[in-house]
């Protein structure tokens, strides 16, 4: 039976949250344009005034933004409040260039710890249950939208962080965690732990686990399913809208629902920019309704994926996203073939193997070379040097025809590849460092 944070919005006809929608655009946008001279300026090149704004239907005359231009404004340039306004700033990994750092009013987190609270009563959460946080705290949004969440719903909360795995268990074990929330592949190692400490997945408590942050499949979500015996929702968001809670999934597992009372949603043709039709596969760009302090039109996630407003059972109205079926800007091409890393994935778990892997590509003599490394389980290790050359072989032809191109199989031995508590570092690409 379903269960709803706030029923009325959450189950809200389409045509009031597109009238709310556009009531809140028109409002957000005379906010951007007055107070931020950056996008002030962008709308001035393309010629829209906030007069242009009459709702929705506007939404794609006004201009993009993207990453570069957050990078650009660093650090204050797309503050829309005095910073005395400001209580709290989270802030992007920075691993691909300059960091974004997003700010926030007290209104801001108020709004963002009620998003997460829906993606917790939405994976079954109430204020009986013992939230386990090992998301990472401090400037990673992760940690403290979950938190927060599990706050406003009254759960007890475990402020955990990421990290110190026998910490993790030794709680998760004593105070009976019902609800895990961290990365997917913390989630997968945290299973394996479990395993190598003599548990068997009925010995914990745990009833649902709350996993984003990264890409994961759905295979990689049965997998963790069964290790922790427990039910793996997603939830998606970046720094740059807020945090995790723009969207998550209920009990149907089919698709994230965007609150859109807060948060329009478009797919784009990433190379043209044009909006498409429901349904088609695109760029994900959202514009945020309710930011007071860094309030992000039209921004491009670059998360591909497709919408859907098809009825879910759950009761919620609100339009779902595909789990992202990679990224417009770390899409590999390799030999000419558009390969995405989830693909990989899915094809290793299909072949049973854990999803602890790392792919290198690199350039040899002008020609583009794909080297995966996979780590055996240890039941696996203990095979014939025949045995694992056999199995590399097999493994390398079933990427070959998910893929299109002939890797190289490496299978290597239980934990030698570097764990992640954060996000999991899955590619190496050795072709930017030559060119």
């Amino acid at each position: 039976m379903s269960q709803y944070y706030q029923k009325e919005i959450e189950t809200m006809p389409q045509e009031q949250i597109r009238a709310l929608q556009s009531e809140k655009l028109v409002r957000q946008v005379r906010h951007v344009y007055d107070h931020v001279p950056y996008y002030r300026d962008l709308m001035d090149k393309k010629g829209v005034k906030p007069s242009d704004i009459h709702g929705i239907e506007d939404l794609s005359k006004l201009p993009f933004l993207s990453k570069s231009d957050l990078r650009e404004t660093y650090p204050y340039g797309m503050l829309a409040v005095p910073l005395s306004d400001c209580v709290r700033i989270h802030s992007t990994s920075g691993t691909t260039g300059k960091r974004v750092i997003a700010y926030y009013t007290q209104h801001d987190i108020d709004l963002w710890e009620d998003c997460c609270a829906r993606a917790i009563v939405a994976a079954g959460g109430t204020k009986e249950d013992v939230v386990q946080v090992c998301y990472g705290y401090g400037l990673f949004t992760g940690g403290s939208g979950l938190h927060g969440g599990s706050h406003k719903l009254g759960s007890l909360t475990l402020p955990m962080s990421s990290g110190n795995t026998d910490r993790q268990i030794q709680f998760m074990m004593d105070l009976r965690s019902t609800i895990l929330c961290c990365t997917p592949s913390y989630a997968a190692y945290l299973g394996e732990s479990l395993k190598e400490r003599g548990y068997k997945p009925e010995d914990n408590a745990l009833r649902a686990g709350i996993f984003g942050a990264e890409p994961w499949t759905e295979e990689m979500r049965r997998d963790i399913e069964t290790s922790l015996g427990i039910k793996a929702y997603d939830i998606y968001g970046l720094t740059e809208t807020s945090g995790p809670g723009v969207a998550f999934e209920c009990e149907e597992q089919h698709g994230m629902h965007i609150n859109e009372d807060h948060f329009i949603a478009e797919i784009i043709d990433p190379d043209t920019g044009e909006v498409l039709p429901e349904g088609e596969k695109g760029e994900l760009v959202f514009t945020s309704l309710d930011k007071e302090a860094f309030p992000l039109l039209r921004y491009r996630t670059r998360d591909i994926c497709v919408l859907s407003r098809k009825p879910c059972s759950c009761g919620r109205t609100h339009v779902r996203m595909s789990k992202p079926m990679g990224r417009s800007d770390d899409m590999m091409i390799i030999r000419g073939v558009n390969v995405f890393p989830s693909q990989i994935e899915a094809v290793l778990l299909n072949e049973g193997y854990a999803p602890n892997y790392l792919i290198e590509v690199d350039r040899v003599k002008n020609t583009d070379t794909l080297d995966v490394y996979v780590e055996l389980a240890p039941e696996q290790f203990s095979d014939t040097v025949g045995a694992i050359s056999a199995r590399e072989k097999a493994l390398a032809d079933a990427i070959k025809t998910m893929l299109g191109i002939n890797p190289k199989v490496h299978l290597v031995a239980p934990r030698t590849i570097a764990r992640s508590e954060g996000k999991a570092v899955r590619v190496v690409d050795k072709r930017k460092l030559h060119d």
